[in-house]
């Protein structure tokens, strides 16, 4: 019964997602739906991203929703550069995990990234970033995040020729204070990503969000595949999307199999 109502959600959530995807509203320009490819573009927006995963604890039983609120607020510095702010915040919701944390929901760490980033393009028409990322302790649970404070670089490079968008996305962060009790963190994070965007603004992706645990030395690697819609409410730009994530590998007790994300987007483009 557990399952099969676990089943249920998916299938309710998967519908709501293609519900917003095909809402009859205007569709927005594509330049746009090509900037918001652009992790660094300049471009003000608020991604919610909605996943879910299953497969956690020795009996696989456990289940977790994690809401990503992820505002980009770029800042032009001087004529030739941007800063561009993301954060992620996560929303974490979990149940039927061992121990303490069999269910429990509320805030987990923040992950804060500033890119140093130059206006124009290289001349081989690439655009790169480049600058700190800092693990705030924000959870509201200890089983929600690593009571660790946590630093280091980030870098991103992408290249936009025609429709497509590819690039990759990285950060290493080592903690530098924090609950003594705690485990340390040492984790890189690579996101290679390959967008593709129609005539129409709809806009598919390919990408794979690794991260490698230097201290257990593991490594959780989802394959993520969506497609998102831009449109237009009013004067609103919004893209709206769905899809899947395979778990091609994870720790002990990590997420398995087949999941589902679901994202909308708040576009505030610069006059």
């Amino acid at each position: 019964m557990y399952r099969q109502n676990r089943q249920h959600r998916r299938v309710a959530a998967l519908a709501v997602s293609l519900a917003l995807g095909s809402a009859a509203v205007c569709a927005a320009s594509d330049d746009v739906a090509k900037q918001l490819a652009n992790p660094i573009a300049s471009l003000v927006s608020v991604p919610l991203q909605l996943n879910y995963d299953d497969g956690y604890g020795a009996g696989g039983d456990g289940e977790l929703w994690r809401l990503n609120v992820q505002p980009v607020i770029p800042f032009s510095v001087s004529d030739d550069w941007n800063v561009i702010s993301r954060t992620i915040l996560p929303v974490i919701d979990q149940d039927g995990f061992p121990g303490a944390g069999d269910s429990e929901t509320g805030l987990g760490d923040t992950l804060q990234s500033l890119f140093f980033s130059p206006k124009s393009l290289t001349d081989s028409g690439w655009t790169w970033g480049v600058g700190p990322a800092l693990l705030l302790p924000t959870a509201t649970e200890d089983v929600l995040g690593a009571e660790q404070w946590a630093a280091g670089p980030t870098a991103v490079a992408l290249r936009q020729s025609g429709s497509w968008t590819y690039g990759a996305l990285a950060n290493h962060i080592e903690s530098f204070a924090g609950d003594g009790d705690r485990a340390d963190v040492s984790a890189t994070f690579l996101q290679p990503f390959l967008t593709y965007i129609t005539a129409k603004q709809t806009t598919f992706a390919i990408n794979t969000e690794s991260t490698y645990d230097w201290e257990t030395e593991q490594w959780s690697v989802p394959l993520n595949l969506q497609a998102s819609q831009l449109l237009k409410l009013g004067g609103q730009h919004v893209q709206v999307g769905g899809g899947v994530r395979y778990w091609l590998d994870s720790p002990s007790g990590g997420p398995d199999g087949w999941g589902l994300r679901m994202n909308l987007v708040l576009v505030f483009p610069r006059p």
